[in-house]
């Protein structure tokens, strides 16, 4: 065939010209023909130069791959083009649908440094079935903002012999140094057949890919530099409908705008007008012993859209071990009161950039003011502003050091928080820590936080800790709730990588642990130890066991615990999860020492490339202190996903809680949500969902469970449009 003659030629070139180099290197050739994005090898991509030395990071680490994949780039004066061709002689292709950022099956992903910082890169990401998503890699791959959103184009076609993937990059429609002939890139393809990871570049099994250690795209002769005005307008239209007490239903039409504006390739604008900040699908439900409260996740697009500047540095999105004090907790932002109104956000503004080593970003956002009840009782929520500003450098290569402010202030004074935080980090370890004062009416406060972790290939050392304050208060603003609290663990222990056979990689772990809160004033100390297996065939499991001397509310006891959970997934079309638990602990919602232990599993299901189903399932089982059994709580979380074609997509889920002592449902939420992508950045969502609560009523003092209510059914129609200038 004509395409693999010409791609012979232009291999065997590319070898010559850039295989003596240990680092990869492709050039990026500059054409004014037009690209057609179709899947189709057409004559344009002769002019480009090849790289196909691709490796494995696993399940084989830097063993060739099971299958030949070319690369090629163009460049007009306005866009980046990439073609990836991916060979599947003895590999079925999983061409499964989906929608943006929401996909399986066989996946390509090109990663770009645009800044050469060595710390972040955008990456695009699609499938073979030619579904997109983006997201940022963050802190040398170590994080993820998957909130990014992007307005590039792909398209995607299957032959007998593989697929081909080709992506049109505009470049306005992301920010760069004007000032760089060559840009940091990687490329990355997922075989789920074979539960194969091949990268363009080469990295070790303990670090995982790094920014660091990206290859280079060369622009020979040129620079990109397109200029246009940037701007992204989305009107946003919707109509809600809600039953409300008196059995009526009360339709709200709304209507806002959000805009992005890059002034330049350094600098964004973000501004929205009356946005819909309400949640198309409900927080699930959440069981909770401990004393704080639950946390959950931000969801809404204008607070997680860019968010990168305003993080902490020091996440790590692989361990999970150490995480800095959320300072900033955008769902105070537009909360639910104790009625189940929600402070209406009137208008919000961004703004985010870098110049040279720095970065910088502002938040500004207005609340309306808002009157609700509490136990009977009349209350009121001010009007308030929330504002926050960032400012980071980039030190020593790839770390980084910066502050941050953070507050809400209403006519009753200001609720705030001022942090100085940074990372220090090689691509094998980092070093995190966070200083924050609090600022608030009454008494201020300090917080300290830290974390260090280094992952060799046979040994393991990781310490975090923290001291919160008494008077450390940021309620309105920030997610600390551990206030007079001190803790800290350290483990460290042998890891064992294997080049052949069943098992990848074992890692065993030991250390001391210790909490102390003024409430208690009591130092609780722990011993800590477990072991991971990872095997090769993409499943695992992980044993992790404690035991501590502790006092809770002026109880002092020997406490335990055992914790269980595991992830199976050999298969591209279903995988499975399942932990569990069993400790000797405190239980705050019963208010006595007892013991109990909880499991769940989840499992996902892709029965055709266009349906899939799964359910999450959560058992926990509390035991009173004399041993005897107090109460089952069951949680379940079925639901259908079905998707006919690319960007379309209904699914149906459910949310239902049921308890062993009543032997009843307590909680039944039921929901539907179409969305349809049907132009970048551009979406329609139809979402219905009804909810139903059991009831207690009062009877001769006693309080008896009665029958189910209805205590919620509202109908969602969104629309928003991207204008793009």
């Amino acid at each position: 065939m004509k395409f693999i003659y010409v791609f012979s030629i232009t291999l065997l070139i590319s070898t010559l010209m850039w295989g003596q180099n240990s680092e990869k290197r492709i050039r990026a050739v500059l054409t004014d023909k037009s690209i057609n994005l179709d899947g189709i090898i057409e004559e344009e991509w002769n002019l480009a130069d090849s790289i196909s030395s691709f490796v494995q990071f696993s399940p084989y680490n830097n063993e060739a791959p099971s299958e030949n994949t070319v690369a090629k780039f163009l460049s007009t004066e306005t866009s980046l083009y990439f073609l990836l061709v991916c060979y599947s002689q003895s590999t079925p292709i999983q061409a499964n649908r989906g929608t943006h950022d929401q996909f399986t099956g066989d996946i390509i992903s090109l990663m770009l440094d645009t800044f050469g910082d060595k710390k972040t890169a955008y990456k695009f990401a699609v499938n073979a079935s030619g579904v997109r998503a983006d997201s940022r890699l963050l802190d040398d791959g170590r994080n993820r903002d998957y909130s990014w959103d992007g307005i590039w184009f792909a398209a995607s076609k299957i032959y007998d012999w593989g697929y081909v993937i080709e992506v049109d990059i505009p470049y306005k429609s992301i920010q760069y140094d004007e000032n760089l002939f060559e840009w940091g890139l990687d490329i990355d393809r997922w075989i789920p057949y074979r539960n194969e990871d091949i990268y363009l570049c080469s990295y070790k099994d303990n670090e995982g890919q790094r920014v660091s250690k990206f290859g280079k795209l060369i622009f020979e002769n040129f620079k990109p530099s397109a200029k246009g005005l940037n701007f992204e307008i989305y009107p946003v239209a919707i109509s809600k409908g809600v039953l409300t007490s008196d059995n009526k239903y009360k339709v709200d039409p709304e209507a806002g705008i959000d805009v992005f504006y890059n002034p330049s390739q350094k600098l964004t604008l973000q501004f929205t007008a009356n946005p819909d900040f309400a949640q198309i699908e409900a927080d699930p439900y959440s069981f909770n012993l401990s004393r704080y409260e639950n946390y959950f996740s931000e969801r809404r697009p204008f607070f997680t859209e860019g968010n990168e500047i305003f993080m902490a540095s020091g996440r790590e999105r692989n361990s999970g071990f150490y995480r800095p004090l959320e300072l900033f907790y955008s769902r105070r932002i537009g909360k639910s009161l104790p009625d189940g109104s929600v402070v209406p956000l009137q208008a919000g503004s961004k703004i985010f950039g870098r110049s040279d080593d720095w970065e910088y970003g502002a938040f500004v956002a207005k609340t309306g003011r808002t009157d609700y009840t509490s136990n009977g009782n009349s209350r009121t929520e001010p009007d308030a502003y929330f504002t926050s500003f960032r400012l980071k450098k980039q030190i020593l290569e790839n770390s980084s050091v910066g502050v941050l402010y953070a507050g809400k202030h209403t006519s009753n004074g200001l609720n705030g928080v001022i942090d100085i935080d940074g990372a220090v980090r090689q691509s094998d370890w980092q070093l995190a820590y966070q200083i924050a004062h609090s600022i608030s009416r009454d008494k201020t406060g300090l917080a300290l936080s830290t974390g260090f972790n280094r992952v060799t290939k046979d040994w393991l050392f990781l310490f975090r800790a923290r001291h919160i304050d008494e008077h450390f208060n940021i309620n309105e603003v920030g997610y600390v709730p551990w206030k007079g609290n001190s803790d800290g663990l350290l483990l460290t222990g042998p890891m064992w990588y294997f080049d052949t056979g069943e098992i990848k990689q074992i890692t065993t772990y030991i250390g001391p642990g210790w909490d102390w809160t003024k409430a208690d004033d009591y130092i609780d100390k722990t011993i800590v130890t477990g072991f991971n297996f990872n095997f090769r065939k993409n499943w695992g499991f992980e044993v992790n066991l404690s035991y501590a001397k502790k006092k809770d509310l002026n109880v002092e006891y020997t406490g335990y615990d055992i914790n269980f959970s595991s992830w199976i997934n050999p298969k591209p079309t279903w995988n499975l999860n399942f932990w569990g638990g069993y400790e000797k602990a405190y239980n705050f919602y019963r208010d006595y020492l007892a013991t109990d232990f909880w499991v769940g599993n989840y499992f996902s299901w892709k029965i055709l490339p266009t349906l899939g189903i799964g359910n999450e399932i959560n058992t926990i089982v509390e035991y009173k202190p004399d041993g005897s059994l107090e109460d089952a709580t069951y949680n379940s979380r079925p639901f259908v996903s079905i998707t006919p074609v690319n960007d379309f997509n209904v699914r149906i889920y459910i949310d239902n809680v049921y308890t062993h002592s009543s032997g009843q449902m307590q909680r039944l939420l039921i929901g539907l949500l179409l969305s349809y992508n049907f132009s970048p950045k551009s979406w329609i969502y139809l979402a219905y969902s009804e909810g139903n609560q059991r009831e207690s009523i009062l009877v001769n003092g006693s309080f008896y469970e009665h029958k189910m209510k209805l205590t919620q059914r509202a109908a969602i129609v969104k629309i928003k449009y991207l204008y793009y200038l």
